[in-house]
């Protein structure tokens, strides 16, 4: 299944205005936003995945709508799914944004040198 590219343009809607420079990458058959050579966010079939990181991942799996990121039987610590009932309304969506673009500059890249 295609990632929902409504929730893709909402996401690059809200980078633009808040000025945020994001590179595009199709990764885990969705597709990444990446800033600064980290990714940050994205959209996996209809979900959105956020990088929280580790500190924040806790608290954040008890936000409604909000579940482990799980691709392979293990959850990965520090990514989680959000619904897409919960991000129907753009605070929400920009909470989680935010979330994302805080933790971003604590991520490691994965760019090779």
């Amino acid at each position: 299944m295609p990632y929902d590219e409504h929730l893709a343009d909402r996401l690059r809607h809200v980078l633009k205005r808040k000025k945020i420079k994001s590179e595009e990458k199709k990764m885990m058959g969705g597709l990444c936003f990446m800033v600064e050579d980290k990714m940050c966010l994205g959209v996996v079939k209809e979900m959105l995945m956020a990088r929280v990181g580790q500190e924040m991942h806790a608290e954040a799996l008890k936000k409604r709508g909000c579940k482990p990121m799980d691709f392979t039987g293990t959850p990965l610590k520090g990514f989680v799914f959000v619904e897409p009932a919960a991000i129907d309304l753009d605070q929400d969506l920009e909470y989680w944004i935010d979330q994302c673009l805080a933790y971003n500059p604590k991520a490691k890249s994965s760019k090779k040198k």
